[in-house]
């Protein structure tokens, strides 16, 4: 990202919703026109998710993939430097709002839908607590700088690089803030475990069971769906009887109830991330 990449996105802050919006779809078709190595990973992805489909319909949900996904990048704009009382028209909150209420241990598990900086910026505006989540740094400087401000631009919201390691992260929850957790991604095998992801081995961090066992902190569901208006932002109930002392089993149950929330909106999810890259010995990647 420029310096003039980082204006234009800026300026979209004042334009009508709809404006932004036709503006993703172009950029979406764009993206899916000319970024093959990409496109390719969300379709491979949707065959090995979704056998049942036809390629028909794979096709057309990974077009509508980028559709969404652009759409999204282009409303971090409004998101991050539109007007405050704008955003909270824009951002329902819904749900049982109550399991973020209080000062218990709480950890989020909020998936990667492409609304997923929304349903940040909803909880840091509109709920009288802070919130902590786990930063990855980007290589590009600007862009790095524009991320870390934006998702600080709300409350008293902390965010805790993956260099620092879980211990501030377990203080913070059990001071009382939540953390906006997504480990529903392949972070590489070495603090992984491979379980089903609609039927396929995926690598997948223990991490929802692992911070919300040594925190003794129950786990609430965020699913951020992007509507024609905005974002509906639902807060599901806490899981009952979770995590376990099993932490291979509680992530298996992490990525079956994960796929029932993708079933609900399947062409809103990251699909553009490499999820199968990692495999068990003997197999090979599928990209």
């Amino acid at each position: 990202m420029t310096h003039f990449t980082l204006w234009l996105m800026r300026c979209t802050a004042v334009l009508p919703l709809s404006w932004v919006r036709g503006l993703g779809w172009l950029l979406g078709w764009a993206l899916y026109a000319i970024v093959g190595s990409r496109r390719r990973v969300v379709l491979i992805n949707l065959r090995l998710c979704f056998p049942h489909w036809s390629e028909v319909q794979i096709r057309n949900a990974a077009r509508e993939s980028f559709d969404y996904f652009a759409k999204a990048w282009l409303d971090r704009g409004w998101l991050w430097h539109g007007d405050a009382a704008l955003l909270k028209k824009r951002l329902r909150l819904r749900g049982a709002v109550q399991e973020l209420e209080g000062k218990a241990p709480t950890v989020i598990f909020a998936p990667h839908f492409v609304g997923l900086d929304a349903g940040w910026t909803a909880i840091t505006q509109q709920l009288p607590r802070s919130f902590t989540t786990i930063y990855t740094d980007q290589a590009n400087k600007v862009s790095d700088a524009w991320i870390l401000q934006g998702r600080k631009r709300f409350g008293d919201a902390r965010l805790f690089g993956r260099v620092e390691g879980v211990k501030p992260i377990i203080t913070a929850l059990k001071a009382g803030e939540p953390l906006y957790l997504l480990p529903d991604m392949n972070f590489g095998p070495e603090e992984s475990v491979f379980v089903p992801f609609y039927g396929v081995a995926a690598c997948t961090v223990p991490s929802l069971s692992r911070f919300a066992r040594l925190s003794r902190a129950k786990v609430v569901p965020i699913l951020s769906r992007m509507t024609k208006d905005g974002y509906d932002i639902e807060v599901l109930p806490a899981w009952d009887e979770f995590p376990t002392a099993d932490p291979v089993a509680d992530t298996a149950l992490m990525n079956l109830r994960l796929q029932s929330y993708i079933d609900s909106m399947p062409t809103q999810y990251y699909w553009v991330h490499k999820r199968f890259k990692d495999r068990p010995d003997g197999e090979a990647p599928p990209y």
